[in-house]
């Protein structure tokens, strides 16, 4: 008899005007566009082996899925970006930018996106991380020597920071309408969870609230921190600092770990809450979508799925173009 596969955990991202799913072997991308069109971007995965390897080491596995959702991420978040700008151009406009385009995506494009996505990740982690004790120390420096006093306040001071960034920018009109198509994402990954049919109006009884978001993951990061921190003592400002740079990827690591575990439990009366500040952070991050945005996620997660089950016999892989980063009518 043979062995039934294991469930596929599917996840996504909000991007402009639409969203992306990924499968087990393709990503897809979903953008509405201003004349009321969806139009898809499908880039099938193509995972070094040595890649695969490290995604199955505990705690290694999680800053390579970060970095390498920040990368994939850039690809799909620049395709929409594109297209929403596309909308706004007048078509004089429109004809000379694709005779400077020319066609697709040269390597060096690639390439820089990738760069940059690293870069970008890799600067608001830091900033973040060492931010928050330069000001601790500046406001608390000689108010009590107890080192994991000193370590919550920090903590705080980065809670409160990423609560403060994330509702400045969720008040102007783009990034409220980003944070509908995170709700849109979530919504539509519960409903197919939970058996439904995939329509606007059976995906809207769902939260939109999900335990494996990436909003979960940076709230457990500040949490894990605090106590990972309090393991080490520290000297002076400059060893504080560099304490908090070498132990940043244990921190990511165990809290990739300990999202992977708040979700396992979440079924499990008092073991769910473990998830909660995670899921309280997304009433943040999260907006209700209206039925015209689930549509849109609703397309692209259908035809992830469809793309996937292509994919998932060897002779179909000939069938899709592999690498195509131009966008797909649908």
């Amino acid at each position: 008899m043979p062995q039934q596969s294991k469930p596929v955990s599917y996840g996504g991202q909000a991007v402009i005007e639409g969203v992306m799913f990924g499968g087990k072997h393709v990503n897809v991308t979903a953008v509405r566009r201003k004349d009321g069109e969806i139009t898809y971007l499908e880039v099938p995965k193509q995972d070094k082996s040595w890649v695969m390897k490290l995604r199955r080491i505990p705690l290694v596995r999680g800053i390579v899925s970060i970095i390498d959702s920040s990368v994939k991420g850039s690809k799909h978040l620049n395709y929409s970006a594109d297209a929403y700008a596309d909308d706004e151009l007048e078509p004089e406009e429109k004809a000379k930018q694709k005779e400077k385009e020319g066609s697709g995506w040269s390597l060096s494009m690639i390439i820089g996106v990738t760069a940059v996505a690293i870069l970008s990740f890799l600067f608001g982690k830091i900033v973040l991380t060492l931010l928050p004790v330069v000001i601790e120390n500046f406001l608390f420096k000689n108010a009590f020597d107890n080192q994991f006093l000193h370590n919550l306040l920090e903590g705080g001071i980065k809670l409160i920071l990423l609560l403060a960034y994330l509702w400045l920018i969720s008040q102007t009109p783009m990034i409220k309408r980003l944070f509908q198509y995170h709700g849109a994402e979530h919504k539509v990954i519960s409903a197919h969870e939970a058996g439904e049919e995939l329509t606007p109006e059976n995906v809207q009884k769902y939260s939109r609230l999900h335990y494996r978001c990436g909003s979960s993951f940076i709230m457990l990061t500040v949490i894990i921190g605090v106590f990972l921190y309090s393991l080490f003592t520290y000297d002076n400002l400059w060893e504080r600092m560099g304490q908090r740079l070498i132990l940043l990827p244990v921190v990511l690591g165990i809290s990739f770990e300990l999202l992977k575990i708040t979700n396992s439990v979440r079924d499990i009366p008092l073991l769910r809450y473990l998830g909660y500040p995670g899921l309280w952070l997304q009433l943040l991050t999260t907006k209700e979508p209206t039925n015209e945005q689930v549509e849109v996620s609703i397309a692209s997660f259908n035809r992830m799925r469809e793309l996937d089950a292509k994919l998932a016999n060897a002779s179909a892989v000939s069938e899709i173009s592999v690498a195509s980063l131009d966008p797909v009518k649908g």
